[in-house]
């Protein structure tokens, strides 16, 4: 594959996954809630949720949602194989772009039509389990091939922590646009809407259709020295190495936390009277600065100090916003101290999302540097089922039993908010302070990434 030899090429190619993040993001946090109005308050049911009413079963959506987050993680292993070993003209990268990008879309615009309006039914669930599947089949496939180039579009660890950071900025970017932007317009607009203007960004993928360059890979790829291996022997080297392994007990305890809260984060500030736009602001303004701050302890204390330094803070953020959210009464003294917890916790966010492009492409390279073996897919692969698993546990199963067990009416009638909503955001905080803890459990040579000799 050719190198990206140009700064602007490699903040360019870090653009490219954003609009299909977007989509992703809107899936997660509001798609799927809208197909239930429990949780919301009642000014934000008639724009947050498709038809003001369930529109499926709890019960068989728990099985589905949670079906859907393993299948995101399971279908990541044969994808990233099919990737990585994909015989073409056109090279392996962007026909497996193509074959993911079009059912994922495909999907995401039918989720928006309702095949029943007026009830909770068995086929409404159904309907959307199936293409909640479907969606993230595709998505699986589109973004395990381009997070596989960031190993081989650039040729050391320096440009591989670039392109790493400067796409940990474009989610920034991108959450800002979900979750104040898509928040704000929400106030007057419904989500079906919403959702059809969001659709476009997904485009910013041709920007990796276009920018990857490679040869015919019909009978091998001419001039490489590295190989490309079977299904069984890629999982089997991937999950040989120990550091890696490690890492992933770590990523999947600190993933509960965080997709909790952002599985949840429209219902949550619904329910707890809190101004996401502020919030939101308040922890993704100042993350262009904060990445600077965690790059300069990284490079200083190596990325073991550095990350645990960003998952305690966050920890202490998401405490923080439970404990705004259970004492202070609605007002102006509640969004203050809200924005506070939000500006906490922005010193994790943007290397909350660094680490999970950065680490496994270093890992998969020097993995292709001792042993010749070129498998960097599968290793964002085997990352996205722990985390597919993970994020069934946060999303489809925990989050699902608070919005059921939560009584909005009962709560508003006590003039509190202290009912298993409430208590989200402590239950993100701790299962992140638990990955913060496991840490110093990693080998010394995850610990000592990024850390430049004295």
């Amino acid at each position: 594959m050719r190198k990206l030899d140009k700064t602007w090429k490699k903040l360019l190619y870090a653009l490219a996954g954003m609009g299909v993040n977007m989509l992703n993001l809107m899936m997660n946090s509001y798609l799927c809630s809208a197909l239930l109005i429990g949780g919301f308050g009642e000014e934000a049911i008639k724009n947050q949720t498709f038809a003001g009413v369930d529109l499926i079963v709890p019960a068989v959506w728990t099985v589905f949602a949670f079906i859907s987050k393993i299948i995101d993680g399971i279908i990541d292993i044969p994808m990233a194989s099919l990737t990585d070993n994909l015989k073409s003209k056109w090279g392996r990268r962007r026909p497996a772009l193509v074959m993911g990008f079009i059912p994922m879309i495909a999907a995401y615009v039918l989720f928006l039509c309702v095949p029943n309006s007026g009830a909770a039914t068995v086929l409404n669930t159904v309907y959307f389990g199936v293409l909640l599947c479907i969606f993230y089949i595709g998505y699986t496939l589109t973004m395990v091939t381009y997070y596989a180039t960031f190993t081989e579009i650039v040729d050391n660890a320096k440009d591989r922590a670039f392109i790493s950071n400067s796409k940990a900025f474009f989610d920034i970017v991108y959450y800002i646009l979900g979750y104040v932007v898509v928040s704000g317009m929400l106030k007057s607009t419904n989500i079906k809407t919403v959702a059809l203007i969001v659709l476009p960004m997904s485009l910013t993928m041709l920007i990796a259709f276009f920018m990857i360059k490679e040869k015919s890979t019909k009978d091998g790829v001419e001039g490489e020295k590295s190989e490309t291996v079977n299904l069984v022997k890629s999982i089997t080297f991937t999950l040989k190495n120990r550091p890696f392994v490690l890492w992933m007990v770590i990523y999947s305890v600190m993933t509960v936390g965080v997709q909790l809260f952002l599985g949840g984060i429209n219902e949550y500030f619904s329910y707890v009277d809190m101004n996401m736009m502020f919030v939101m602001m308040g922890a993704f303004a100042p993350v262009p600065f904060t990445l600077i701050l965690y790059n300069r302890m990284m490079k200083k204390r190596g990325f073991g100090v550095a990350f645990r330094v960003s998952l305690i803070i966050y920890a202490l953020g998401m405490i923080s916003m439970f404990a705004a959210g259970i004492i202070f009464d609605k007002g102006s003294v509640k969004t203050i101290i809200s924005v506070i917890t939000g500006v906490i916790s922005s010193f994790a966010i943007g290397s909350l999302f660094s680490v999970a492009y950065f680490v496994p492409s270093q890992l998969a390279a020097e993995e292709e540097q001792k042993t010749g073996i070129k498998s960097s897919a599968m290793y964002f692969a085997v990352q996205g089922l722990f985390a597919g698993i993970a994020s069934g546990l946060a999303t489809g199963v925990i989050l699902t039993l608070l919005k059921t067990f939560t009584d909005k009416e009962a709560d508003k009638a006590a003039a509190v908010n202290s009912g298993p909503m409430a208590y989200m955001t402590l239950i993100a905080g701790v299962f992140v302070l638990i990955a913060a803890l496991l840490m110093p459990k990693l080998p010394q040579s995850i610990k000592d990434i990024g850390k430049e000799a004295k």
